[in-house]
């Protein structure tokens, strides 16, 4: 299998979890915004979430399997919300914060790992 077959999946799922970042949190500046309009926003940005996720998925399943997609799926959500958190809503993270993060990485290692 080329490189891109198992690159452009992980960019996708990038590309898709700074949509769904923003869906999920970026409301959280506007906290005087009305709830109907904050979960129609949402809804909005979530849909190119959605068509980048499901082509990641489709694509990356041709050489992950689907549990290591999740897993995959599931750190890149971290390093996004860790940008999103720290250069957007101006929230630090802890240390116990990295050191969860940390553990999920080596998950992802074991998971993704060809340990034939």
């Amino acid at each position: 299998m080329p490189l891109s077959a198992y690159l452009v999946p992980v960019l996708l799922l990038v590309a898709s979890n700074v949509f769904m970042t923003l869906a999920w949190y970026g409301h959280l500046k506007f906290k005087a915004a009305p709830l109907t309009l904050v979960i129609l926003a949402s809804w909005g940005i979530a849909f190119f979430e959605y068509c980048l996720q499901v082509p990641a998925n489709r694509m990356g399943h041709a050489v992950y399997t689907a549990p290591q997609l999740k897993m995959i799926q599931e750190a890149i959500t971290l390093l996004v919300f860790a940008g999103f958190s720290t250069l957007y809503l101006g929230e630090s993270l802890r240390w116990n914060d990295w050191v969860a993060f940390v553990l999920i990485f080596v998950a992802v290692f074991f998971s993704v790992h060809d340990w034939s």
